[in-house]
């Protein structure tokens, strides 16, 4: 744990194994915090605070610069350790931490363009100014998907800002994380500045969010514990930014190119093992494209390699992250067979020595489903893609929005009314036209619905670590009314 400027061991002194997915095996062991260390973690951010609010914008560009310049420079070491904690493959955690050093990049940048403004006045003699300042301490708690990136999202523009932070990764994955805020400390954050802590989510993360010195909170993760840290949030109005769940549907018309939605839809369904916030869990095809698309898409599935991926840094899935996600996706997958469907393709862990141990799982592709079934419903956060035939375009849109979740929304089309009618018509905080790209840091993304509150990335994730200040002045040389 690092607090104040100093790696500490945890009060209680008690430790937390992690666990290579790829295996099944305790590798590591990180301190297990108590809420005595969250006290000291929140207290050294507060005073803290007092200073780093007043920081010159130059001073909290340089902390994020050289900060990314030491990740960049370990990047091969940290993207192991990813690696090893949340079973992606080498390629793709590589890929997590560029993302993650062109949010510090960006959000440098930024630190220049927080300004204030001045209004014109309803009388002689006044002058109103309104005035950007920093919230105060932010705790920012991550998930396991994507441990590091998702983290960088909160702490690059809350330090941009002139907050300072208290960072929860996940208990799964705190290795990498670890290693993250280590490059704010080598790169000489003051103390109390950048600060972390480790250990269960539950008993830490209520603490901390609980705690009268925190000011915001900024998480990823699950609706449900979204809803929790509302409540936990609402005795203090503590101000909050929610990235939770999505159940992304995509959406292929008629007139589509089915190369481009097979490759595109395959991809976004099934990579990282489908755990990701805005990976596709459902799939509408209208009627005269529907049989070609299921058949293309189910051949490029079968072409998906599955391995560990520090013994093969290319290949396309690592393991799923716990037995936990692996029984969920079973189990959804068994709902939908049970009431109709059909599997396709995979539906069961992959044959082969190599599998035996840790938690792998076949990219799933079922036809024949309908709204009655949990995965078109829930989110399963697992490799698994159901298509169902729809009659018209129209139809699509209508179940795409039967749906609590609004993050992301994909279609694949060649006709431009048409796309741009369905992107307003969709009820979801991003829409991907012939793409499915993820969150990109200079374009803001945030959910409808229960998908989330507020928004990240962008100058619109800027200010979500700022307060707004109206200052009046009426000049006392002014000798009018």
């Amino acid at each position: 744990m690092f607090i104040n400027g100093e790696w500490h061991e945890p009060a209680g002194r008690e430790k937390m194994r992690v666990v290579n997915p790829a295996t099944g095996e305790a590798f590591a062991e990180v301190p297990r915090g108590t809420k005595e260390d969250v006290d000291r973690a929140l207290e050294a951010a507060a005073q803290a605070f007092t200073q780093w609010k007043d920081s010159l914008p130059s001073e909290r560009a340089a902390l994020l610069e050289k900060a990314r310049a030491i990740l960049l420079e370990r990047l091969p070491d940290i993207a192991r350790l990813l690696t090893q904690e949340q079973g992606k493959p080498l390629r793709e955690a590589e890929g997590e931490l560029k993302a993650t050093a062109a949010a510090l990049e960006y959000y440098a940048r930024k630190t220049e363009e927080i300004g204030g403004e001045i209004l014109p006045p309803k009388a002689k003699g006044l002058r109103n100014l309104i005035l950007k300042q920093p919230v105060g301490p932010v705790v920012a708690i991550g998930p396991w998907n994507y441990p590091v990136l998702l983290i960088a999202w909160k702490v690059a523009p809350a330090l941009a800002a002139g907050c300072t932070v208290v960072v929860k990764p996940a208990s799964q994955t705190p290795l990498a994380v670890t290693e993250f805020i280590r490059c704010f400390a080598e790169a000489g954050a003051p103390k109390g500045v950048v600060n972390l802590l480790t250990g269960p989510g539950r008993e830490l993360g209520e603490a901390l969010i609980r705690h009268p010195l925190t000011a915001k909170v900024a998480f990823t993760g699950e609706t449900e514990t979204g809803r929790e840290i509302m409540r936990a949030a609402a005795d203090g109005i503590k101000r909050i930014t929610l990235e939770l769940g999505g159940h992304c549907p995509l959406i292929v018309a008629a007139d589509a190119d089915l190369e481009a939605a097979v490759e595109g839809g395959v991809y976004r369904a099934f990579r990282n093992m489908g755990q990701i916030c805005n990976s596709i869990n459902r799939i509408y095809v209208e009627e005269p494209v529907y049989d070609e698309f299921v058949e293309a898409f189910v051949q490029r599935t079968k072409k998906l390699r599955i391995a560990n991926g520090l013994e093969e840094p290319d290949a396309d899935l690592g393991p799923m992250i716990d037995e936990v996600a692996r029984e969920k996706t079973r189990r959804h997958i068994q709902d939908a067979v049970a009431k109709g469907a059909k599997i396709l393709y995979g539906g069961k862990e992959p044959e082969g020595e190599e599998y035996k141990r840790g938690y792998f799982f076949e990219p799933t592709v079922l036809t024949e489903v309908n709204h009655e079934m949990i995965v078109m419903t829930e989110e399963t956060f697992g490799p698994v893609a159901p298509i169902m035939k729809v009659s018209s375009l129209e139809e699509a849109i209508d179940y795409a929005n039967r749906s609590i979740y609004g993050l992301v929304a994909y279609l694949y089309t060649q006709d431009l009314d048409k796309a741009l009618q369905t992107a307003e018509a969709l009820e979801y905080g991003t829409i991907g036209i012939n793409n499915v790209a993820g969150g990109e840091v200079e374009y803001p993304y945030g959910g409808w619905k229960q998908s989330g509150l507020g928004i990240e990335l962008s100058d619109y994730g800027l200010k979500e670590y700022l307060l707004v200040k109206h200052v009046r002045i009426r000049s006392l040389h002014y000798k009018g009314g």
